[in-house]
């Protein structure tokens, strides 16, 4: 079984994940996870926190000498302005604050669509920070790292997986060109600073990211995750907790501000009827089974059918505001306008990233379930196994 775990505050010493269920004898390229650290922080319409940190990853454990040991892996980021944050998020109690600043950090004004208020009454705090350190997007670096190590299981299986930024705000892109391959969605998305195939609807969505910042206001918008090379029958039919569409929708439904989830066109497969929905299936000697289209985004039954999985995700807008919406001091009740967090105007394309990697690990635990196997060479040899006995039938 791989799993992982987060821990670590916004603005405590540092971020750490680990990584179970990780098979021996895996590449590790730490400087790869380095590289979608990187791209987690970059993106037009990030804030002031991404000029301050400078992510990398630091191997704890469960690496030695470039592979995977089968033991846990712990990797951890750590955060450059716990310096500006030491006695405010000191572990053990602090008699008197000798950084002025320190009481203007405390927090007890909530903000409308955040986790503040609901977390802080579920968990008995006064003060708000208790809440904000954790449920900080701030948390997903360590998603990320945890994705980007996956991303290295899943290499040898030659599965790939790539986002790109679909809206922001009011602005659309047109979809990336059917005959353009995962490759060049990616790196046509790369080259924009929204993280956007169509350069057209790129520089829009600048624009549309400086009038939302000039108004102290915010953005959200929709990504699309898409993975090649699966095999046929990750995921099952026989319980709903086996389904891969159901845990791949939980997971990318965790991510902070993610509102909805779905695979191919869902929502406009729902508005035709079925003759022009169901993908219809064909069968060569040198493909096998196939389908000629792939409206399912690449899951039927809850398995994967060997189609490109494709998934969008909406993310709303974040919840701070430079102009902030109307609240409620919860020491006196009284009206006040919601406490001002460091923030960004928008997100997107650093949710793409984040999708990307939430969506990796997802695919490579499914694929561990599979395929069993402490080593990476087990895992491979009842790989090629099942491909022989799928191609056969």
């Amino acid at each position: 079984m791989l799993r992982y775990l987060t821990a670590g505050e916004s603005h405590g010493p540092a971020l750490v994940t680990l990584v179970e269920g990780l098979p021996a004898g895996v590449p590790v390229d730490v400087a790869a996870i380095d590289l979608d650290l990187a791209r987690r922080q970059s993106g037009y319409g990030r804030g002031g926190r991404m000029k301050i940190e400078k992510d990398q990853a630091r191997v704890l454990s469960g690496i030695r000498h470039g592979k995977s040991l089968g033991s846990p892996v712990t990797l951890m980021v750590e955060n450059r302005d716990w310096v500006n944050w030491t006695e405010v998020m000191s572990p053990t109690p602090v008699a008197e604050y000798s950084d002025v600043r320190a009481p203007q950090k405390v927090r007890t004004r909530p903000r409308p669509g955040h986790a503040d208020l609901v977390g802080a009454l579920k968990y008995d705090h006064a003060d708000l920070r208790n809440v904000l350190e954790r449920a900080s997007a701030r948390e997903t670096t360590m998603r990320v790292a945890a994705g980007a190590l996956a991303k290295q299981l899943l290499a040898p299986f030659g599965i790939t997986v790539v986002s790109h930024v679909v809206s922001i705000g009011g602005v659309t892109a047109a979809a990336p060109d059917p005959a353009w391959s995962a490759a060049e969605v990616r790196e046509r998305a790369e080259a924009s600073e929204v993280r956007c195939a169509d350069p057209v609807a790129s520089a829009a969505m600048i624009a549309e990211i400086d009038a939302a910042k000039r108004d102290g206001d915010s953005l959200g918008g929709v990504v699309a995750v898409i993975a090649t090379g699966l095999p046929p029958g990750l995921g099952s039919h026989v319980q709903y907790d086996r389904k891969l569409d159901a845990a791949l929708g939980g997971a990318l439904l965790s991510i902070q501000a993610a509102k909805g989830v779905e695979f191919g066109p869902a929502f406009e497969n729902a508005t035709r009827r079925g003759s022009q929905v169901h993908d219809e299936i064909g069968w060569s000697p040198a493909q096998g089974y196939y389908r000629l289209s792939n409206r399912a985004g690449g899951l039927e039954g809850g398995m994967t059918t060997g189609m490109d999985l494709t998934v969008r995700v909406a993310f709303k807008p974040i919840s701070t505001l430079y102009k902030p919406l109307r609240s409620v001091e919860i020491d006196t009740h009284a009206e006040a306008a919601a406490e001002i967090e460091r923030s960004d105007a928008c997100a997107i394309p650093a949710a793409a990233v984040i999708a990307e990697c939430v969506t990796a690990f997802e695919l490579a635990r499914f694929l561990v379930e599979k395929f069993g196997g402490d080593s990476l060479r087990e895992m491979l040899a009842n790989y090629e196994s099942y491909r022989r006995q799928v191609a056969a039938r």
